[in-house]
């Protein structure tokens, strides 16, 4: 397996384990508290091992394998030239912070290593001594060498643990904040949506009849304009207000409270008329939807489509006819086409209010939420170049019941 070396300085655990290990070790070798040699070589040999052994420290967390190599080496040195008790315990130490440090090579191989060196050292030590004192030994190098090695595993596996429930913790709160934000965006882009629809429109006749008002000199129609001016002002104020209402409930809805139905549109096309100064519209309204029921988010659409549609014809069509269609294919049942035309309005004479295309936007999208489909542009009309808006609404039959 691949050897990690040292990428950075000792930490301070590891500094304070190796200086207490090297200073214990040579205090008790001062003292003379150490076994005899297990070959013939000097004892001042154990304090090289104490060394090296302390230096192996250093690596417990930078490099594990390494340290736990040189610590390897160092103790062999140790029980043969007599045995410090220092070592064996900063060895122990070095196990364990192999298997808790080390790759994930180590964490599974080096119990097992540990297991098979105990069991064979004490089979090697039954038949050379041939003494229980044999069995002894094959505990020693448990304790010195599984014990801490399982130990290693047992924290490991917490710590992993602990790592992987944090790391679903924030996977979790990442989504969180992910739904979070977009449920925010849906919710503003829905009162987008509804403002506009909402106010959009009167907002266009003030300003269309403002500026007929500027530049005809004629006191009947400042009047006449100024009548639909202050009727759209009141209007757009109370949209305005039911909105603001709308945005303070603290709990919300899918849709708005008072939400518009279709049954409306007769007001909704008798505002249109009075938006315009003069008569150069003839509004026909052709009701198909037959006798069956609308969900709610179904007849909104429908009626924020036509809303926008008859704003867009105050603000840009030539004159003519403008028609306003609503049909169902069976009779009463599947989905819901809501079809607007108008005159193309090329080089329209008169006041027009500015438009930024927002409208289509927000009818596109109503009827994206609803999986319908949507085409606005122009085509052909039975007397000429027509602009169509034309809205093919799904409609659940289970949402109706």
């Amino acid at each position: 397996m691949p050897v990690r070396f040292p990428s950075r300085l000792p930490d301070r655990e590891a500094v304070l384990i190796a200086a207490a290990g090297l200073l214990g070790g040579a205090l008790l070798y001062a003292l003379g508290l150490n076994n005899r040699p297990e070959a013939e070589l000097p004892q001042w040999l154990a304090l090289v091992a104490l060394a090296l052994m302390a230096g192996a420290e250093l690596l417990r967390r930078t490099a594990p394998l390494v340290g736990l190599a040189v610590g390897t080496g160092a103790l062999v040195v140790d029980v043969c030239s007599g045995s410090l008790f220092a070592n064996v315990a900063m060895y122990t130490d070095l196990v364990y912070s192999a298997v808790l440090y080390g790759p994930p090579e180590a964490y599974r191989r080096i119990p097992r290593v540990t297991e098979a060196v105990t069991v064979v050292g004490t089979l090697v030590a039954v038949v050379l001594i041939r003494e229980p004192v044999a069995l002894l030994i094959g505990i020693g190098l448990g304790v010195v060498t599984v014990a801490p090695a399982w130990t290693g595993v047992g924290v490991r596996v917490h710590r992993d643990a602990a790592e992987a429930a944090r790391m679903a913790a924030e996977r979790t709160a990442l989504l969180a904040e992910l739904d979070r934000r977009e449920a925010v965006g849906a919710e503003r882009a829905r009162m987008a949506r509804e403002l506009h629809d909402m106010v959009a429109g009167h907002l266009s006749a003030i300003a269309i009849h403002s500026s007929a008002a500027l530049s005809i000199n004629e006191p009947e129609a400042s009047r006449e304009a100024l009548g639909v001016i202050r009727e759209n002002s009141v209007q757009g104020l109370a949209e305005m207000r039911r909105l603001i209402g709308l945005l303070r409930e603290t709990v919300g809805a899918d849709e708005p409270a008072a939400t518009p139905r279709l049954d409306g549109l007769d007001a909704l096309v008798a505002q249109a008329r009075r938006g315009v100064r003069d008569d150069r519209f003839a509004f026909v309204l052709s009701d198909g939807r037959g006798a069956g029921a609308l969900p709610a988010p179904v007849e909104l659409a429908a009626y924020r489509i036509v809303q926008e549609s008859l704003t867009n014809v105050v603000k840009h069509a030539a004159s003519g006819e403008v028609t306003v269609e609503l049909r169902r294919a069976d009779a009463g049942s599947g989905p819901l086409t809501v079809e607007v035309t108008s005159p193309l309005g090329d080089g329209r004479a008169g006041p027009r209010a500015p438009g930024a295309g927002a409208g289509l936007v927000g009818m596109r999208e109503r009827v994206a939420l609803l999986g319908g489909d949507f085409e606005a542009g122009p085509a052909e009309g039975r007397t000429g170049r027509v602009w169509r808006i034309r809205a093919v609404l799904p409609v659940d039959e289970e949402e109706t019941r």
